[in-house]
């Protein structure tokens, strides 16, 4: 079974078809930029060309960077336009997609479910978290295999920052700093984070999660076990797809 997943990120929106047996891409992902600024109309016109690029006709899972209340209303925009705040997405999306059906989920969220089902997280029983480093830092909680959702632990306060401001991938960017450095700050939030949730396991996702091989080694003192998103940056493709199927 086959159903479409798009992932809306900060700085790219990208989609495929996704093959549910599998939990995998059924197809090349297509890729647009992010608009800026990211209002609706714009992101949603991005959204359309993804869709169109495939020709799909059938249902459609989306992500978004923020918190996703009823499947549908937008309450934080922290890395997209804030324009978004009480916006019906479901809705928005549904219009834009000439009335395809639409279901719209908190992007890290999505992810972990795709990790949890098909990835690192697979017949993990206890506390699971996944994060997402990228534009910002989303997070993904997990009790038994048991999403708790829009859990938003990137803005947890750290040593007086938002702790994405910091620690995010894009941190890592604007600052120019070296993957041993920044891999220093990721182990403070980790630690942070471990402090208050004492889970098992963390798995890195988001566009990093391709070259753990760069920082994971220099993340030190953390008591949970921390592996990189097997799904990589799919996961969140393949989680929107899922949470479409229902």
């Amino acid at each position: 079974m086959q159903i479409f997943g798009v992932d809306i990120g900060g700085s790219g929106i990208k989609g495929a078809p996704v093959d549910l047996d599998m939990g995998d891409l059924a197809a090349q992902r297509h890729k647009v930029l992010t608009p800026h600024p990211a209002t609706p109309d714009a992101v949603a016109d991005g959204v359309k060309q993804v869709v169109d690029h495939f020709g799909w006709t059938g249902p459609v899972g989306l992500t978004f960077p923020g918190v996703v209340t009823g499947g549908s209303t937008v309450r934080t925009a922290a890395n997209v336009d804030k324009s978004w705040i009480d916006t019906d997405a479901r809705a928005l999306f549904t219009e834009r997609l000439g009335g395809l059906p639409v279901t719209v989920v908190n992007d890290a969220d999505a992810a972990g479910v795709a990790e949890v089902a098909f990835g690192a997280g697979r017949g993990r029983k206890g506390t699971v978290i996944l994060l997402t480093f990228g534009t910002g830092i989303g997070s993904a909680l997990f009790s038994d295999g048991v999403l708790v959702p829009n859990t938003e632990l990137g803005h947890l306060e750290l040593h007086g920052h938002d702790a994405e401001t910091r620690a995010s991938s894009k941190a890592r960017e604007d600052g120019e700093l070296s993957w041993e450095h920044w891999a220093h700050r990721v182990t403070k939030y980790l630690a942070h984070v471990e402090m208050l949730f004492s889970p098992e396991l963390f798995i890195i996702g988001g566009g990093v999660s391709r070259k753990a091989q760069k920082f994971l080694p220099y993340v030190q003192g953390i008591k949970a076990e921390i592996v990189p998103a097997q799904l990589q940056n799919n996961a969140g493709i393949v989680g929107a797809a899922m949470r479409a199927r229902g």
